[in-house]
């Protein structure tokens, strides 16, 4: 009989290693995100507002912001206070008309002001860089007061 109370130990023990590990298994994996549960995550943090992206026109042969553009210069700095690791570049356009040199200089003078509006709201200067492409990348390529008009921004 102890051979047989060996053996009933022995099954008892093997079966516990075996319930043992059938119930161990595997390590479940985590529940994959649903689109409800990321939208449900986004609205407790706040989706991030979108980047304003309206060209600041011009008017001819000038650089100083008109009236009509401060309220989308106004809605890109409250972008830019609201997410402070932002940073632009601001890129200075002019129409056809006028020298290389003239053209570039005038597309500098533009992203310059647009810069001083931003940094005068509240925008830290060196979160903004400013280049100028003068002529070289038209937004129009007609050449007519339409196209023309449309050439006259700043670009961020």
């Amino acid at each position: 009989m102890k051979t047989n109370g060996v053996r009933t130990n022995l099954k008892a023990v093997i079966i516990l290693l075996i319930a043992g590990i059938a119930l161990s298994g595997c390590p479940k994996k985590p529940p994959q995100p649903t689109e409800e549960s990321v939208a449900e995550e986004v609205s407790k943090i706040g989706a991030p507002a979108e980047r304003p992206t309206k060209p600041i026109y011009f008017d001819f042969d000038q650089s100083i912001v008109r009236e009509d553009q401060k309220p989308i210069l106004k809605s890109l700095a409250a972008w830019l206070r609201e997410n402070s690791k932002g940073k632009l570049t601001l890129e200075g356009h002019c129409d056809e008309r006028g020298t290389e040199e003239y053209n570039l200089a005038l597309g500098q003078r533009r992203a310059d002001s647009v810069k001083s509006y931003l940094v005068s709201a509240g925008v830290s200067p060196d979160r903004l860089k400013t280049i100028s492409y003068g002529e070289e990348k038209p937004a129009d390529s007609g050449h007519d007061e339409a196209a023309w008009a449309k050439n006259r921004r700043v670009q961020y």
